[in-house]
């Protein structure tokens, strides 16, 4: 190093760079080519230098050259020291155009009096950070944000992170999987669920017990329940006892699945159970497997039956079996429903245009059998109607039309002994505030289980006060789960709104508040551990953007 000064600084010795610095570097490893990467365009460097190199080298080899940490914890701070500090961030405010100043929390409380300045509310981003070469003052009324008749209160303690990255100074924003995290995580709460230090939480000024509406900008969803709860934060949520309602101001941090279409689910009311909705891959392989079976098959005694040629089709057979009821024929509503056998997925959907509701058949020991349950046993113009494979029992009969203007599909499900599956919306949200995050779902009212979960009875009263109307995901969204399962644009909408909500790029600290109602009830997994579960409730978006600031 070439013009340097040693000075002593806390009895051990420092060097000081001054105006002409410069510094050859080398590879520290034994048996590495020496060679030496200079910030100077000149230098010397001969054999004895190459010598002390090596020398070094064997030396530092034997040496624990790591510098003892100079994390600490706010409870451990002293004044007038540098140190770093990891720490979650609460909230942040501009101060003026060269401050910004930054509410943290670690967990601990700090032992002195803490210097108070008075700023607007800002944003609350909730990240973890570490902060390095973080400087505490003492006694110092020169700090960025104090006002001429902002009282100082001495003796106090300011902390401040000088400007420029020298010295090692700067803030990094710690991934959520860091181990430095979690284990700040758990400090943390256990902080908060220790009741004994509850009082401290005003003092530090620690996550709030409740939520201050008016420090965060409008909400973009509205709650349409009667309850006449305060808001409170998340963490308080996650503290009280499974059973109970809470009204939330939050953020949307993350959601799953990411693949929206995942999230419509197929439910049956009679049995609770819950299922994927199959993809077209799926449904279009079975259509294709049953054009293999050529059996002849006699149509039923109410049924008139016929043969249909059409012109060559890539998508499908050249010869369609048509079958349709003696009573709707009668009534001149044969366009109301028609059994079709030997068609392809794409002839389905090409026919679905001219017939009010189709009915996929097969030949199975020379009778007309419904397909397999898992694909859509009726077809009514865009929409697909699944049935429940545990609670069913299929045959093929003629529906009870007589006197019936309009053949709805209830009708005909009931005629073929299927229970019909209803589609829903299920979506796991990470809500966020400035004391933590909570996972909660987005389900329909009786699909009570998230999940691989069961209720308790106890709890199913808390649900059964849900509007009777419509689901929490279509009351969320204000589109109906089954125009979601065929409609482009209600498709649309839930990506759009999820996009509003939940940007895929930028940071939490400027996506839109939510005012949400959320109930939470205990539930147990597959392994039988009692769970507590959060679902969304009376609950509707009232726009789509924020008001502009």
């Amino acid at each position: 190093m070439h013009r340097v000064k040693v000075k002593t600084y806390k009895d051990s010795l420092s060097l000081i760079s001054t105006h002409g610095f410069s510094a050859v570097t080398f590879d520290g490893t034994e048996g590495q080519p020496v060679e030496p990467w200079s910030s100077s365009q000149t230098y010397h460097f001969d054999a004895d230098d190459q010598r002390v190199v090596e020398e070094l080298r064997a030396w530092a080899a034997g040496q624990d050259l790591l510098p003892m940490p100079s994390s600490m914890t706010l409870a451990m701070v002293q004044t007038n020291t540098y140190f770093d500090l990891t720490c979650q961030l609460l909230a942040k405010a501009p101060i003026d155009a060269s401050c910004m100043l930054l509410r943290v929390w670690d967990g601990t409380k700090c032992p002195h009096t803490l210097l108070k300045v008075l700023v607007e509310p800002g944003l609350k981003p909730g990240d973890f950070l570490k902060i390095f070469n973080l400087r505490a003052l003492s006694g110092s009324s020169k700090v960025p944000g104090l006002t001429a008749s902002q009282p100082v209160e001495l003796p106090h303690l300011a902390f401040h992170l000088h400007g420029g990255t020298a010295f090692g100074r700067g803030i990094r924003v710690l991934p959520a999987n860091s181990p430095t995290v979690t284990e700040l995580r758990r400090v943390i709460e256990a902080f908060i669920q220790d009741e004994d230090d509850c009082a401290m939480l005003d003092i530090w000024g620690t996550p709030p017990e409740s939520v201050d509406t008016e420090a965060v900008t409008d909400s973009i969803t509205e709650t349409t329940c009667r309850h006449t709860n305060d808001k409170v934060s998340l963490a308080e949520v996650k503290r009280s006892n499974p059973g109970q309602v809470h009204h939330v101001k939050v953020q949307l941090k993350s959601y799953q699945p990411h693949k929206l279409h995942q999230s419509l689910k197929l439910f049956c009311d009679k049995c609770s159970t819950m299922q994927d909705v199959p993809d077209e891959d799926h449904v279009s392989h079975v259509f294709s497997a049953a054009l293999l079976d050529r059996q002849p098959c006699s149509a039923p005694v109410w049924a008139l039956s016929g043969q249909v040629q059409l012109p060559f089709d890539p998508a499908g057979p050249s010869s369609l079996s048509l079958y349709f009821s003696h009573q709707l024929m009668s009534d001149g509503k044969n366009k109301q429903l028609m059994f079709l056998k030997g068609a392809s997925l794409e002839q389905v959907k090409k026919l679905c245009a001219s017939y009010l509701n189709i009915v996929p058949v097969r030949s199975h020991g020379g009778q007309l059998a419904l397909m397999d349950l898992s694909v859509p046993v009726l077809f009514r113009g865009r929409r697909r109607f699944y049935g429940c494979k545990k609670c069913s029992n299929p045959t093929v009969r003629e529906p009870a039309v007589e006197g019936v203007e309009v053949v709805s599909e209830k009708l005909v499900a009931e005629a073929l002994g299927v229970e019909l599956l209803r589609y829903v919306l299920l979506l796991r949200l990470e809500l966020h505030d400035s004391s933590g995050s909570l996972d909660v779902h987005v389900v329909e009212r009786r699909a009570v289980q998230p999940g691989p979960y069961h209720t308790h009875q106890e709890d199913i009263s808390i649900l059964q006060t849900w509007s009777h109307q419509c689901t929490a995901g279509e009351l969320f969204f204000n589109v109906s789960a089954a125009d979601v399962a065929s409609n482009q644009e209600a498709q649309d909408h839930i990506s759009q709104t999820m996009d509003s909500l939940c940007p895929p790029e930028g940071s939490t600290a400027g996506r839109p508040w939510l005012d949400m109602c959320l109930v939470s009830y205990r539930a147990k997994d597959d392994d039988g551990t009692d769970q507590t579960v959060y679902q969304v409730c009376h609950t509707s978006l009232s726009k789509t953007e924020p008001d502009p600031a």
